[in-house]
């Protein structure tokens, strides 16, 4: 498995035949989406709103978008920052803004795989750490992390875009 940074081209438009394959990939998950609220019709994502989803992503100083590739398919995507978007947070640490793996393709083994190679571009870039929040909604992305290494640091905590409750984690690298 390959991680290639999505890259804008000149006109910071992203390219249409890798923006449709993410579409399609965020529409595989229309279960979590449901959870999340991000779109307002999970079971109709449109290439329109993954495009802009990606867009605000990537207007975050130190934002990467990594595209998750097996065999030539896209199977995953992992969007990290490189410390937390607060300027006033004193949190030394990169984060996991989102890994979303093609539904068709859970349990087997992508999640993990894209989980360590985003955790080993960090390690190679000198960090110490990384976190991610997860919506405490969705049990199964945190038994997911926490079998991953990850330990819960809190609790009860509001994510920043739209104030949901969710679990902050950290794993040392």
């Amino acid at each position: 498995m390959i991680l290639l940074p999505l890259a804008p081209v000149e006109d910071g438009a992203l390219p249409g035949p890798v923006l449709t394959e993410i579409a399609t990939l965020y529409a595989t998950n229309h279960a979590f989406f449901e959870l999340s609220g991000d779109f307002p019709d999970p079971g109709r994502i449109t290439v329109e709103q993954v495009a802009a989803a990606l867009a605000d992503e990537l207007s975050h100083e130190g934002a990467e978008v990594l595209l998750a590739r097996s065999a030539g398919r896209l199977v995953g995507l992992a969007a990290t920052l490189a410390r937390h978007p607060d300027p006033a947070s004193e949190d030394p640490d990169p984060w996991i803004g989102l890994l979303l793996i093609d539904a068709t393709a859970h349990r087997e083994g992508y999640g993990r795989t894209v989980a360590a190679l985003v955790e080993d571009r960090f390690r190679a870039a000198g960090r110490s750490g990384v976190r991610i929040a997860v919506l405490d909604a969705n049990e199964k992305a945190l038994a997911f992390w926490q079998s991953q290494g990850y330990v819960t640091l809190r609790r009860g905590a509001a994510d920043r875009e739209m104030g949901r409750p969710c679990t902050v984690l950290r794993k040392a690298l």
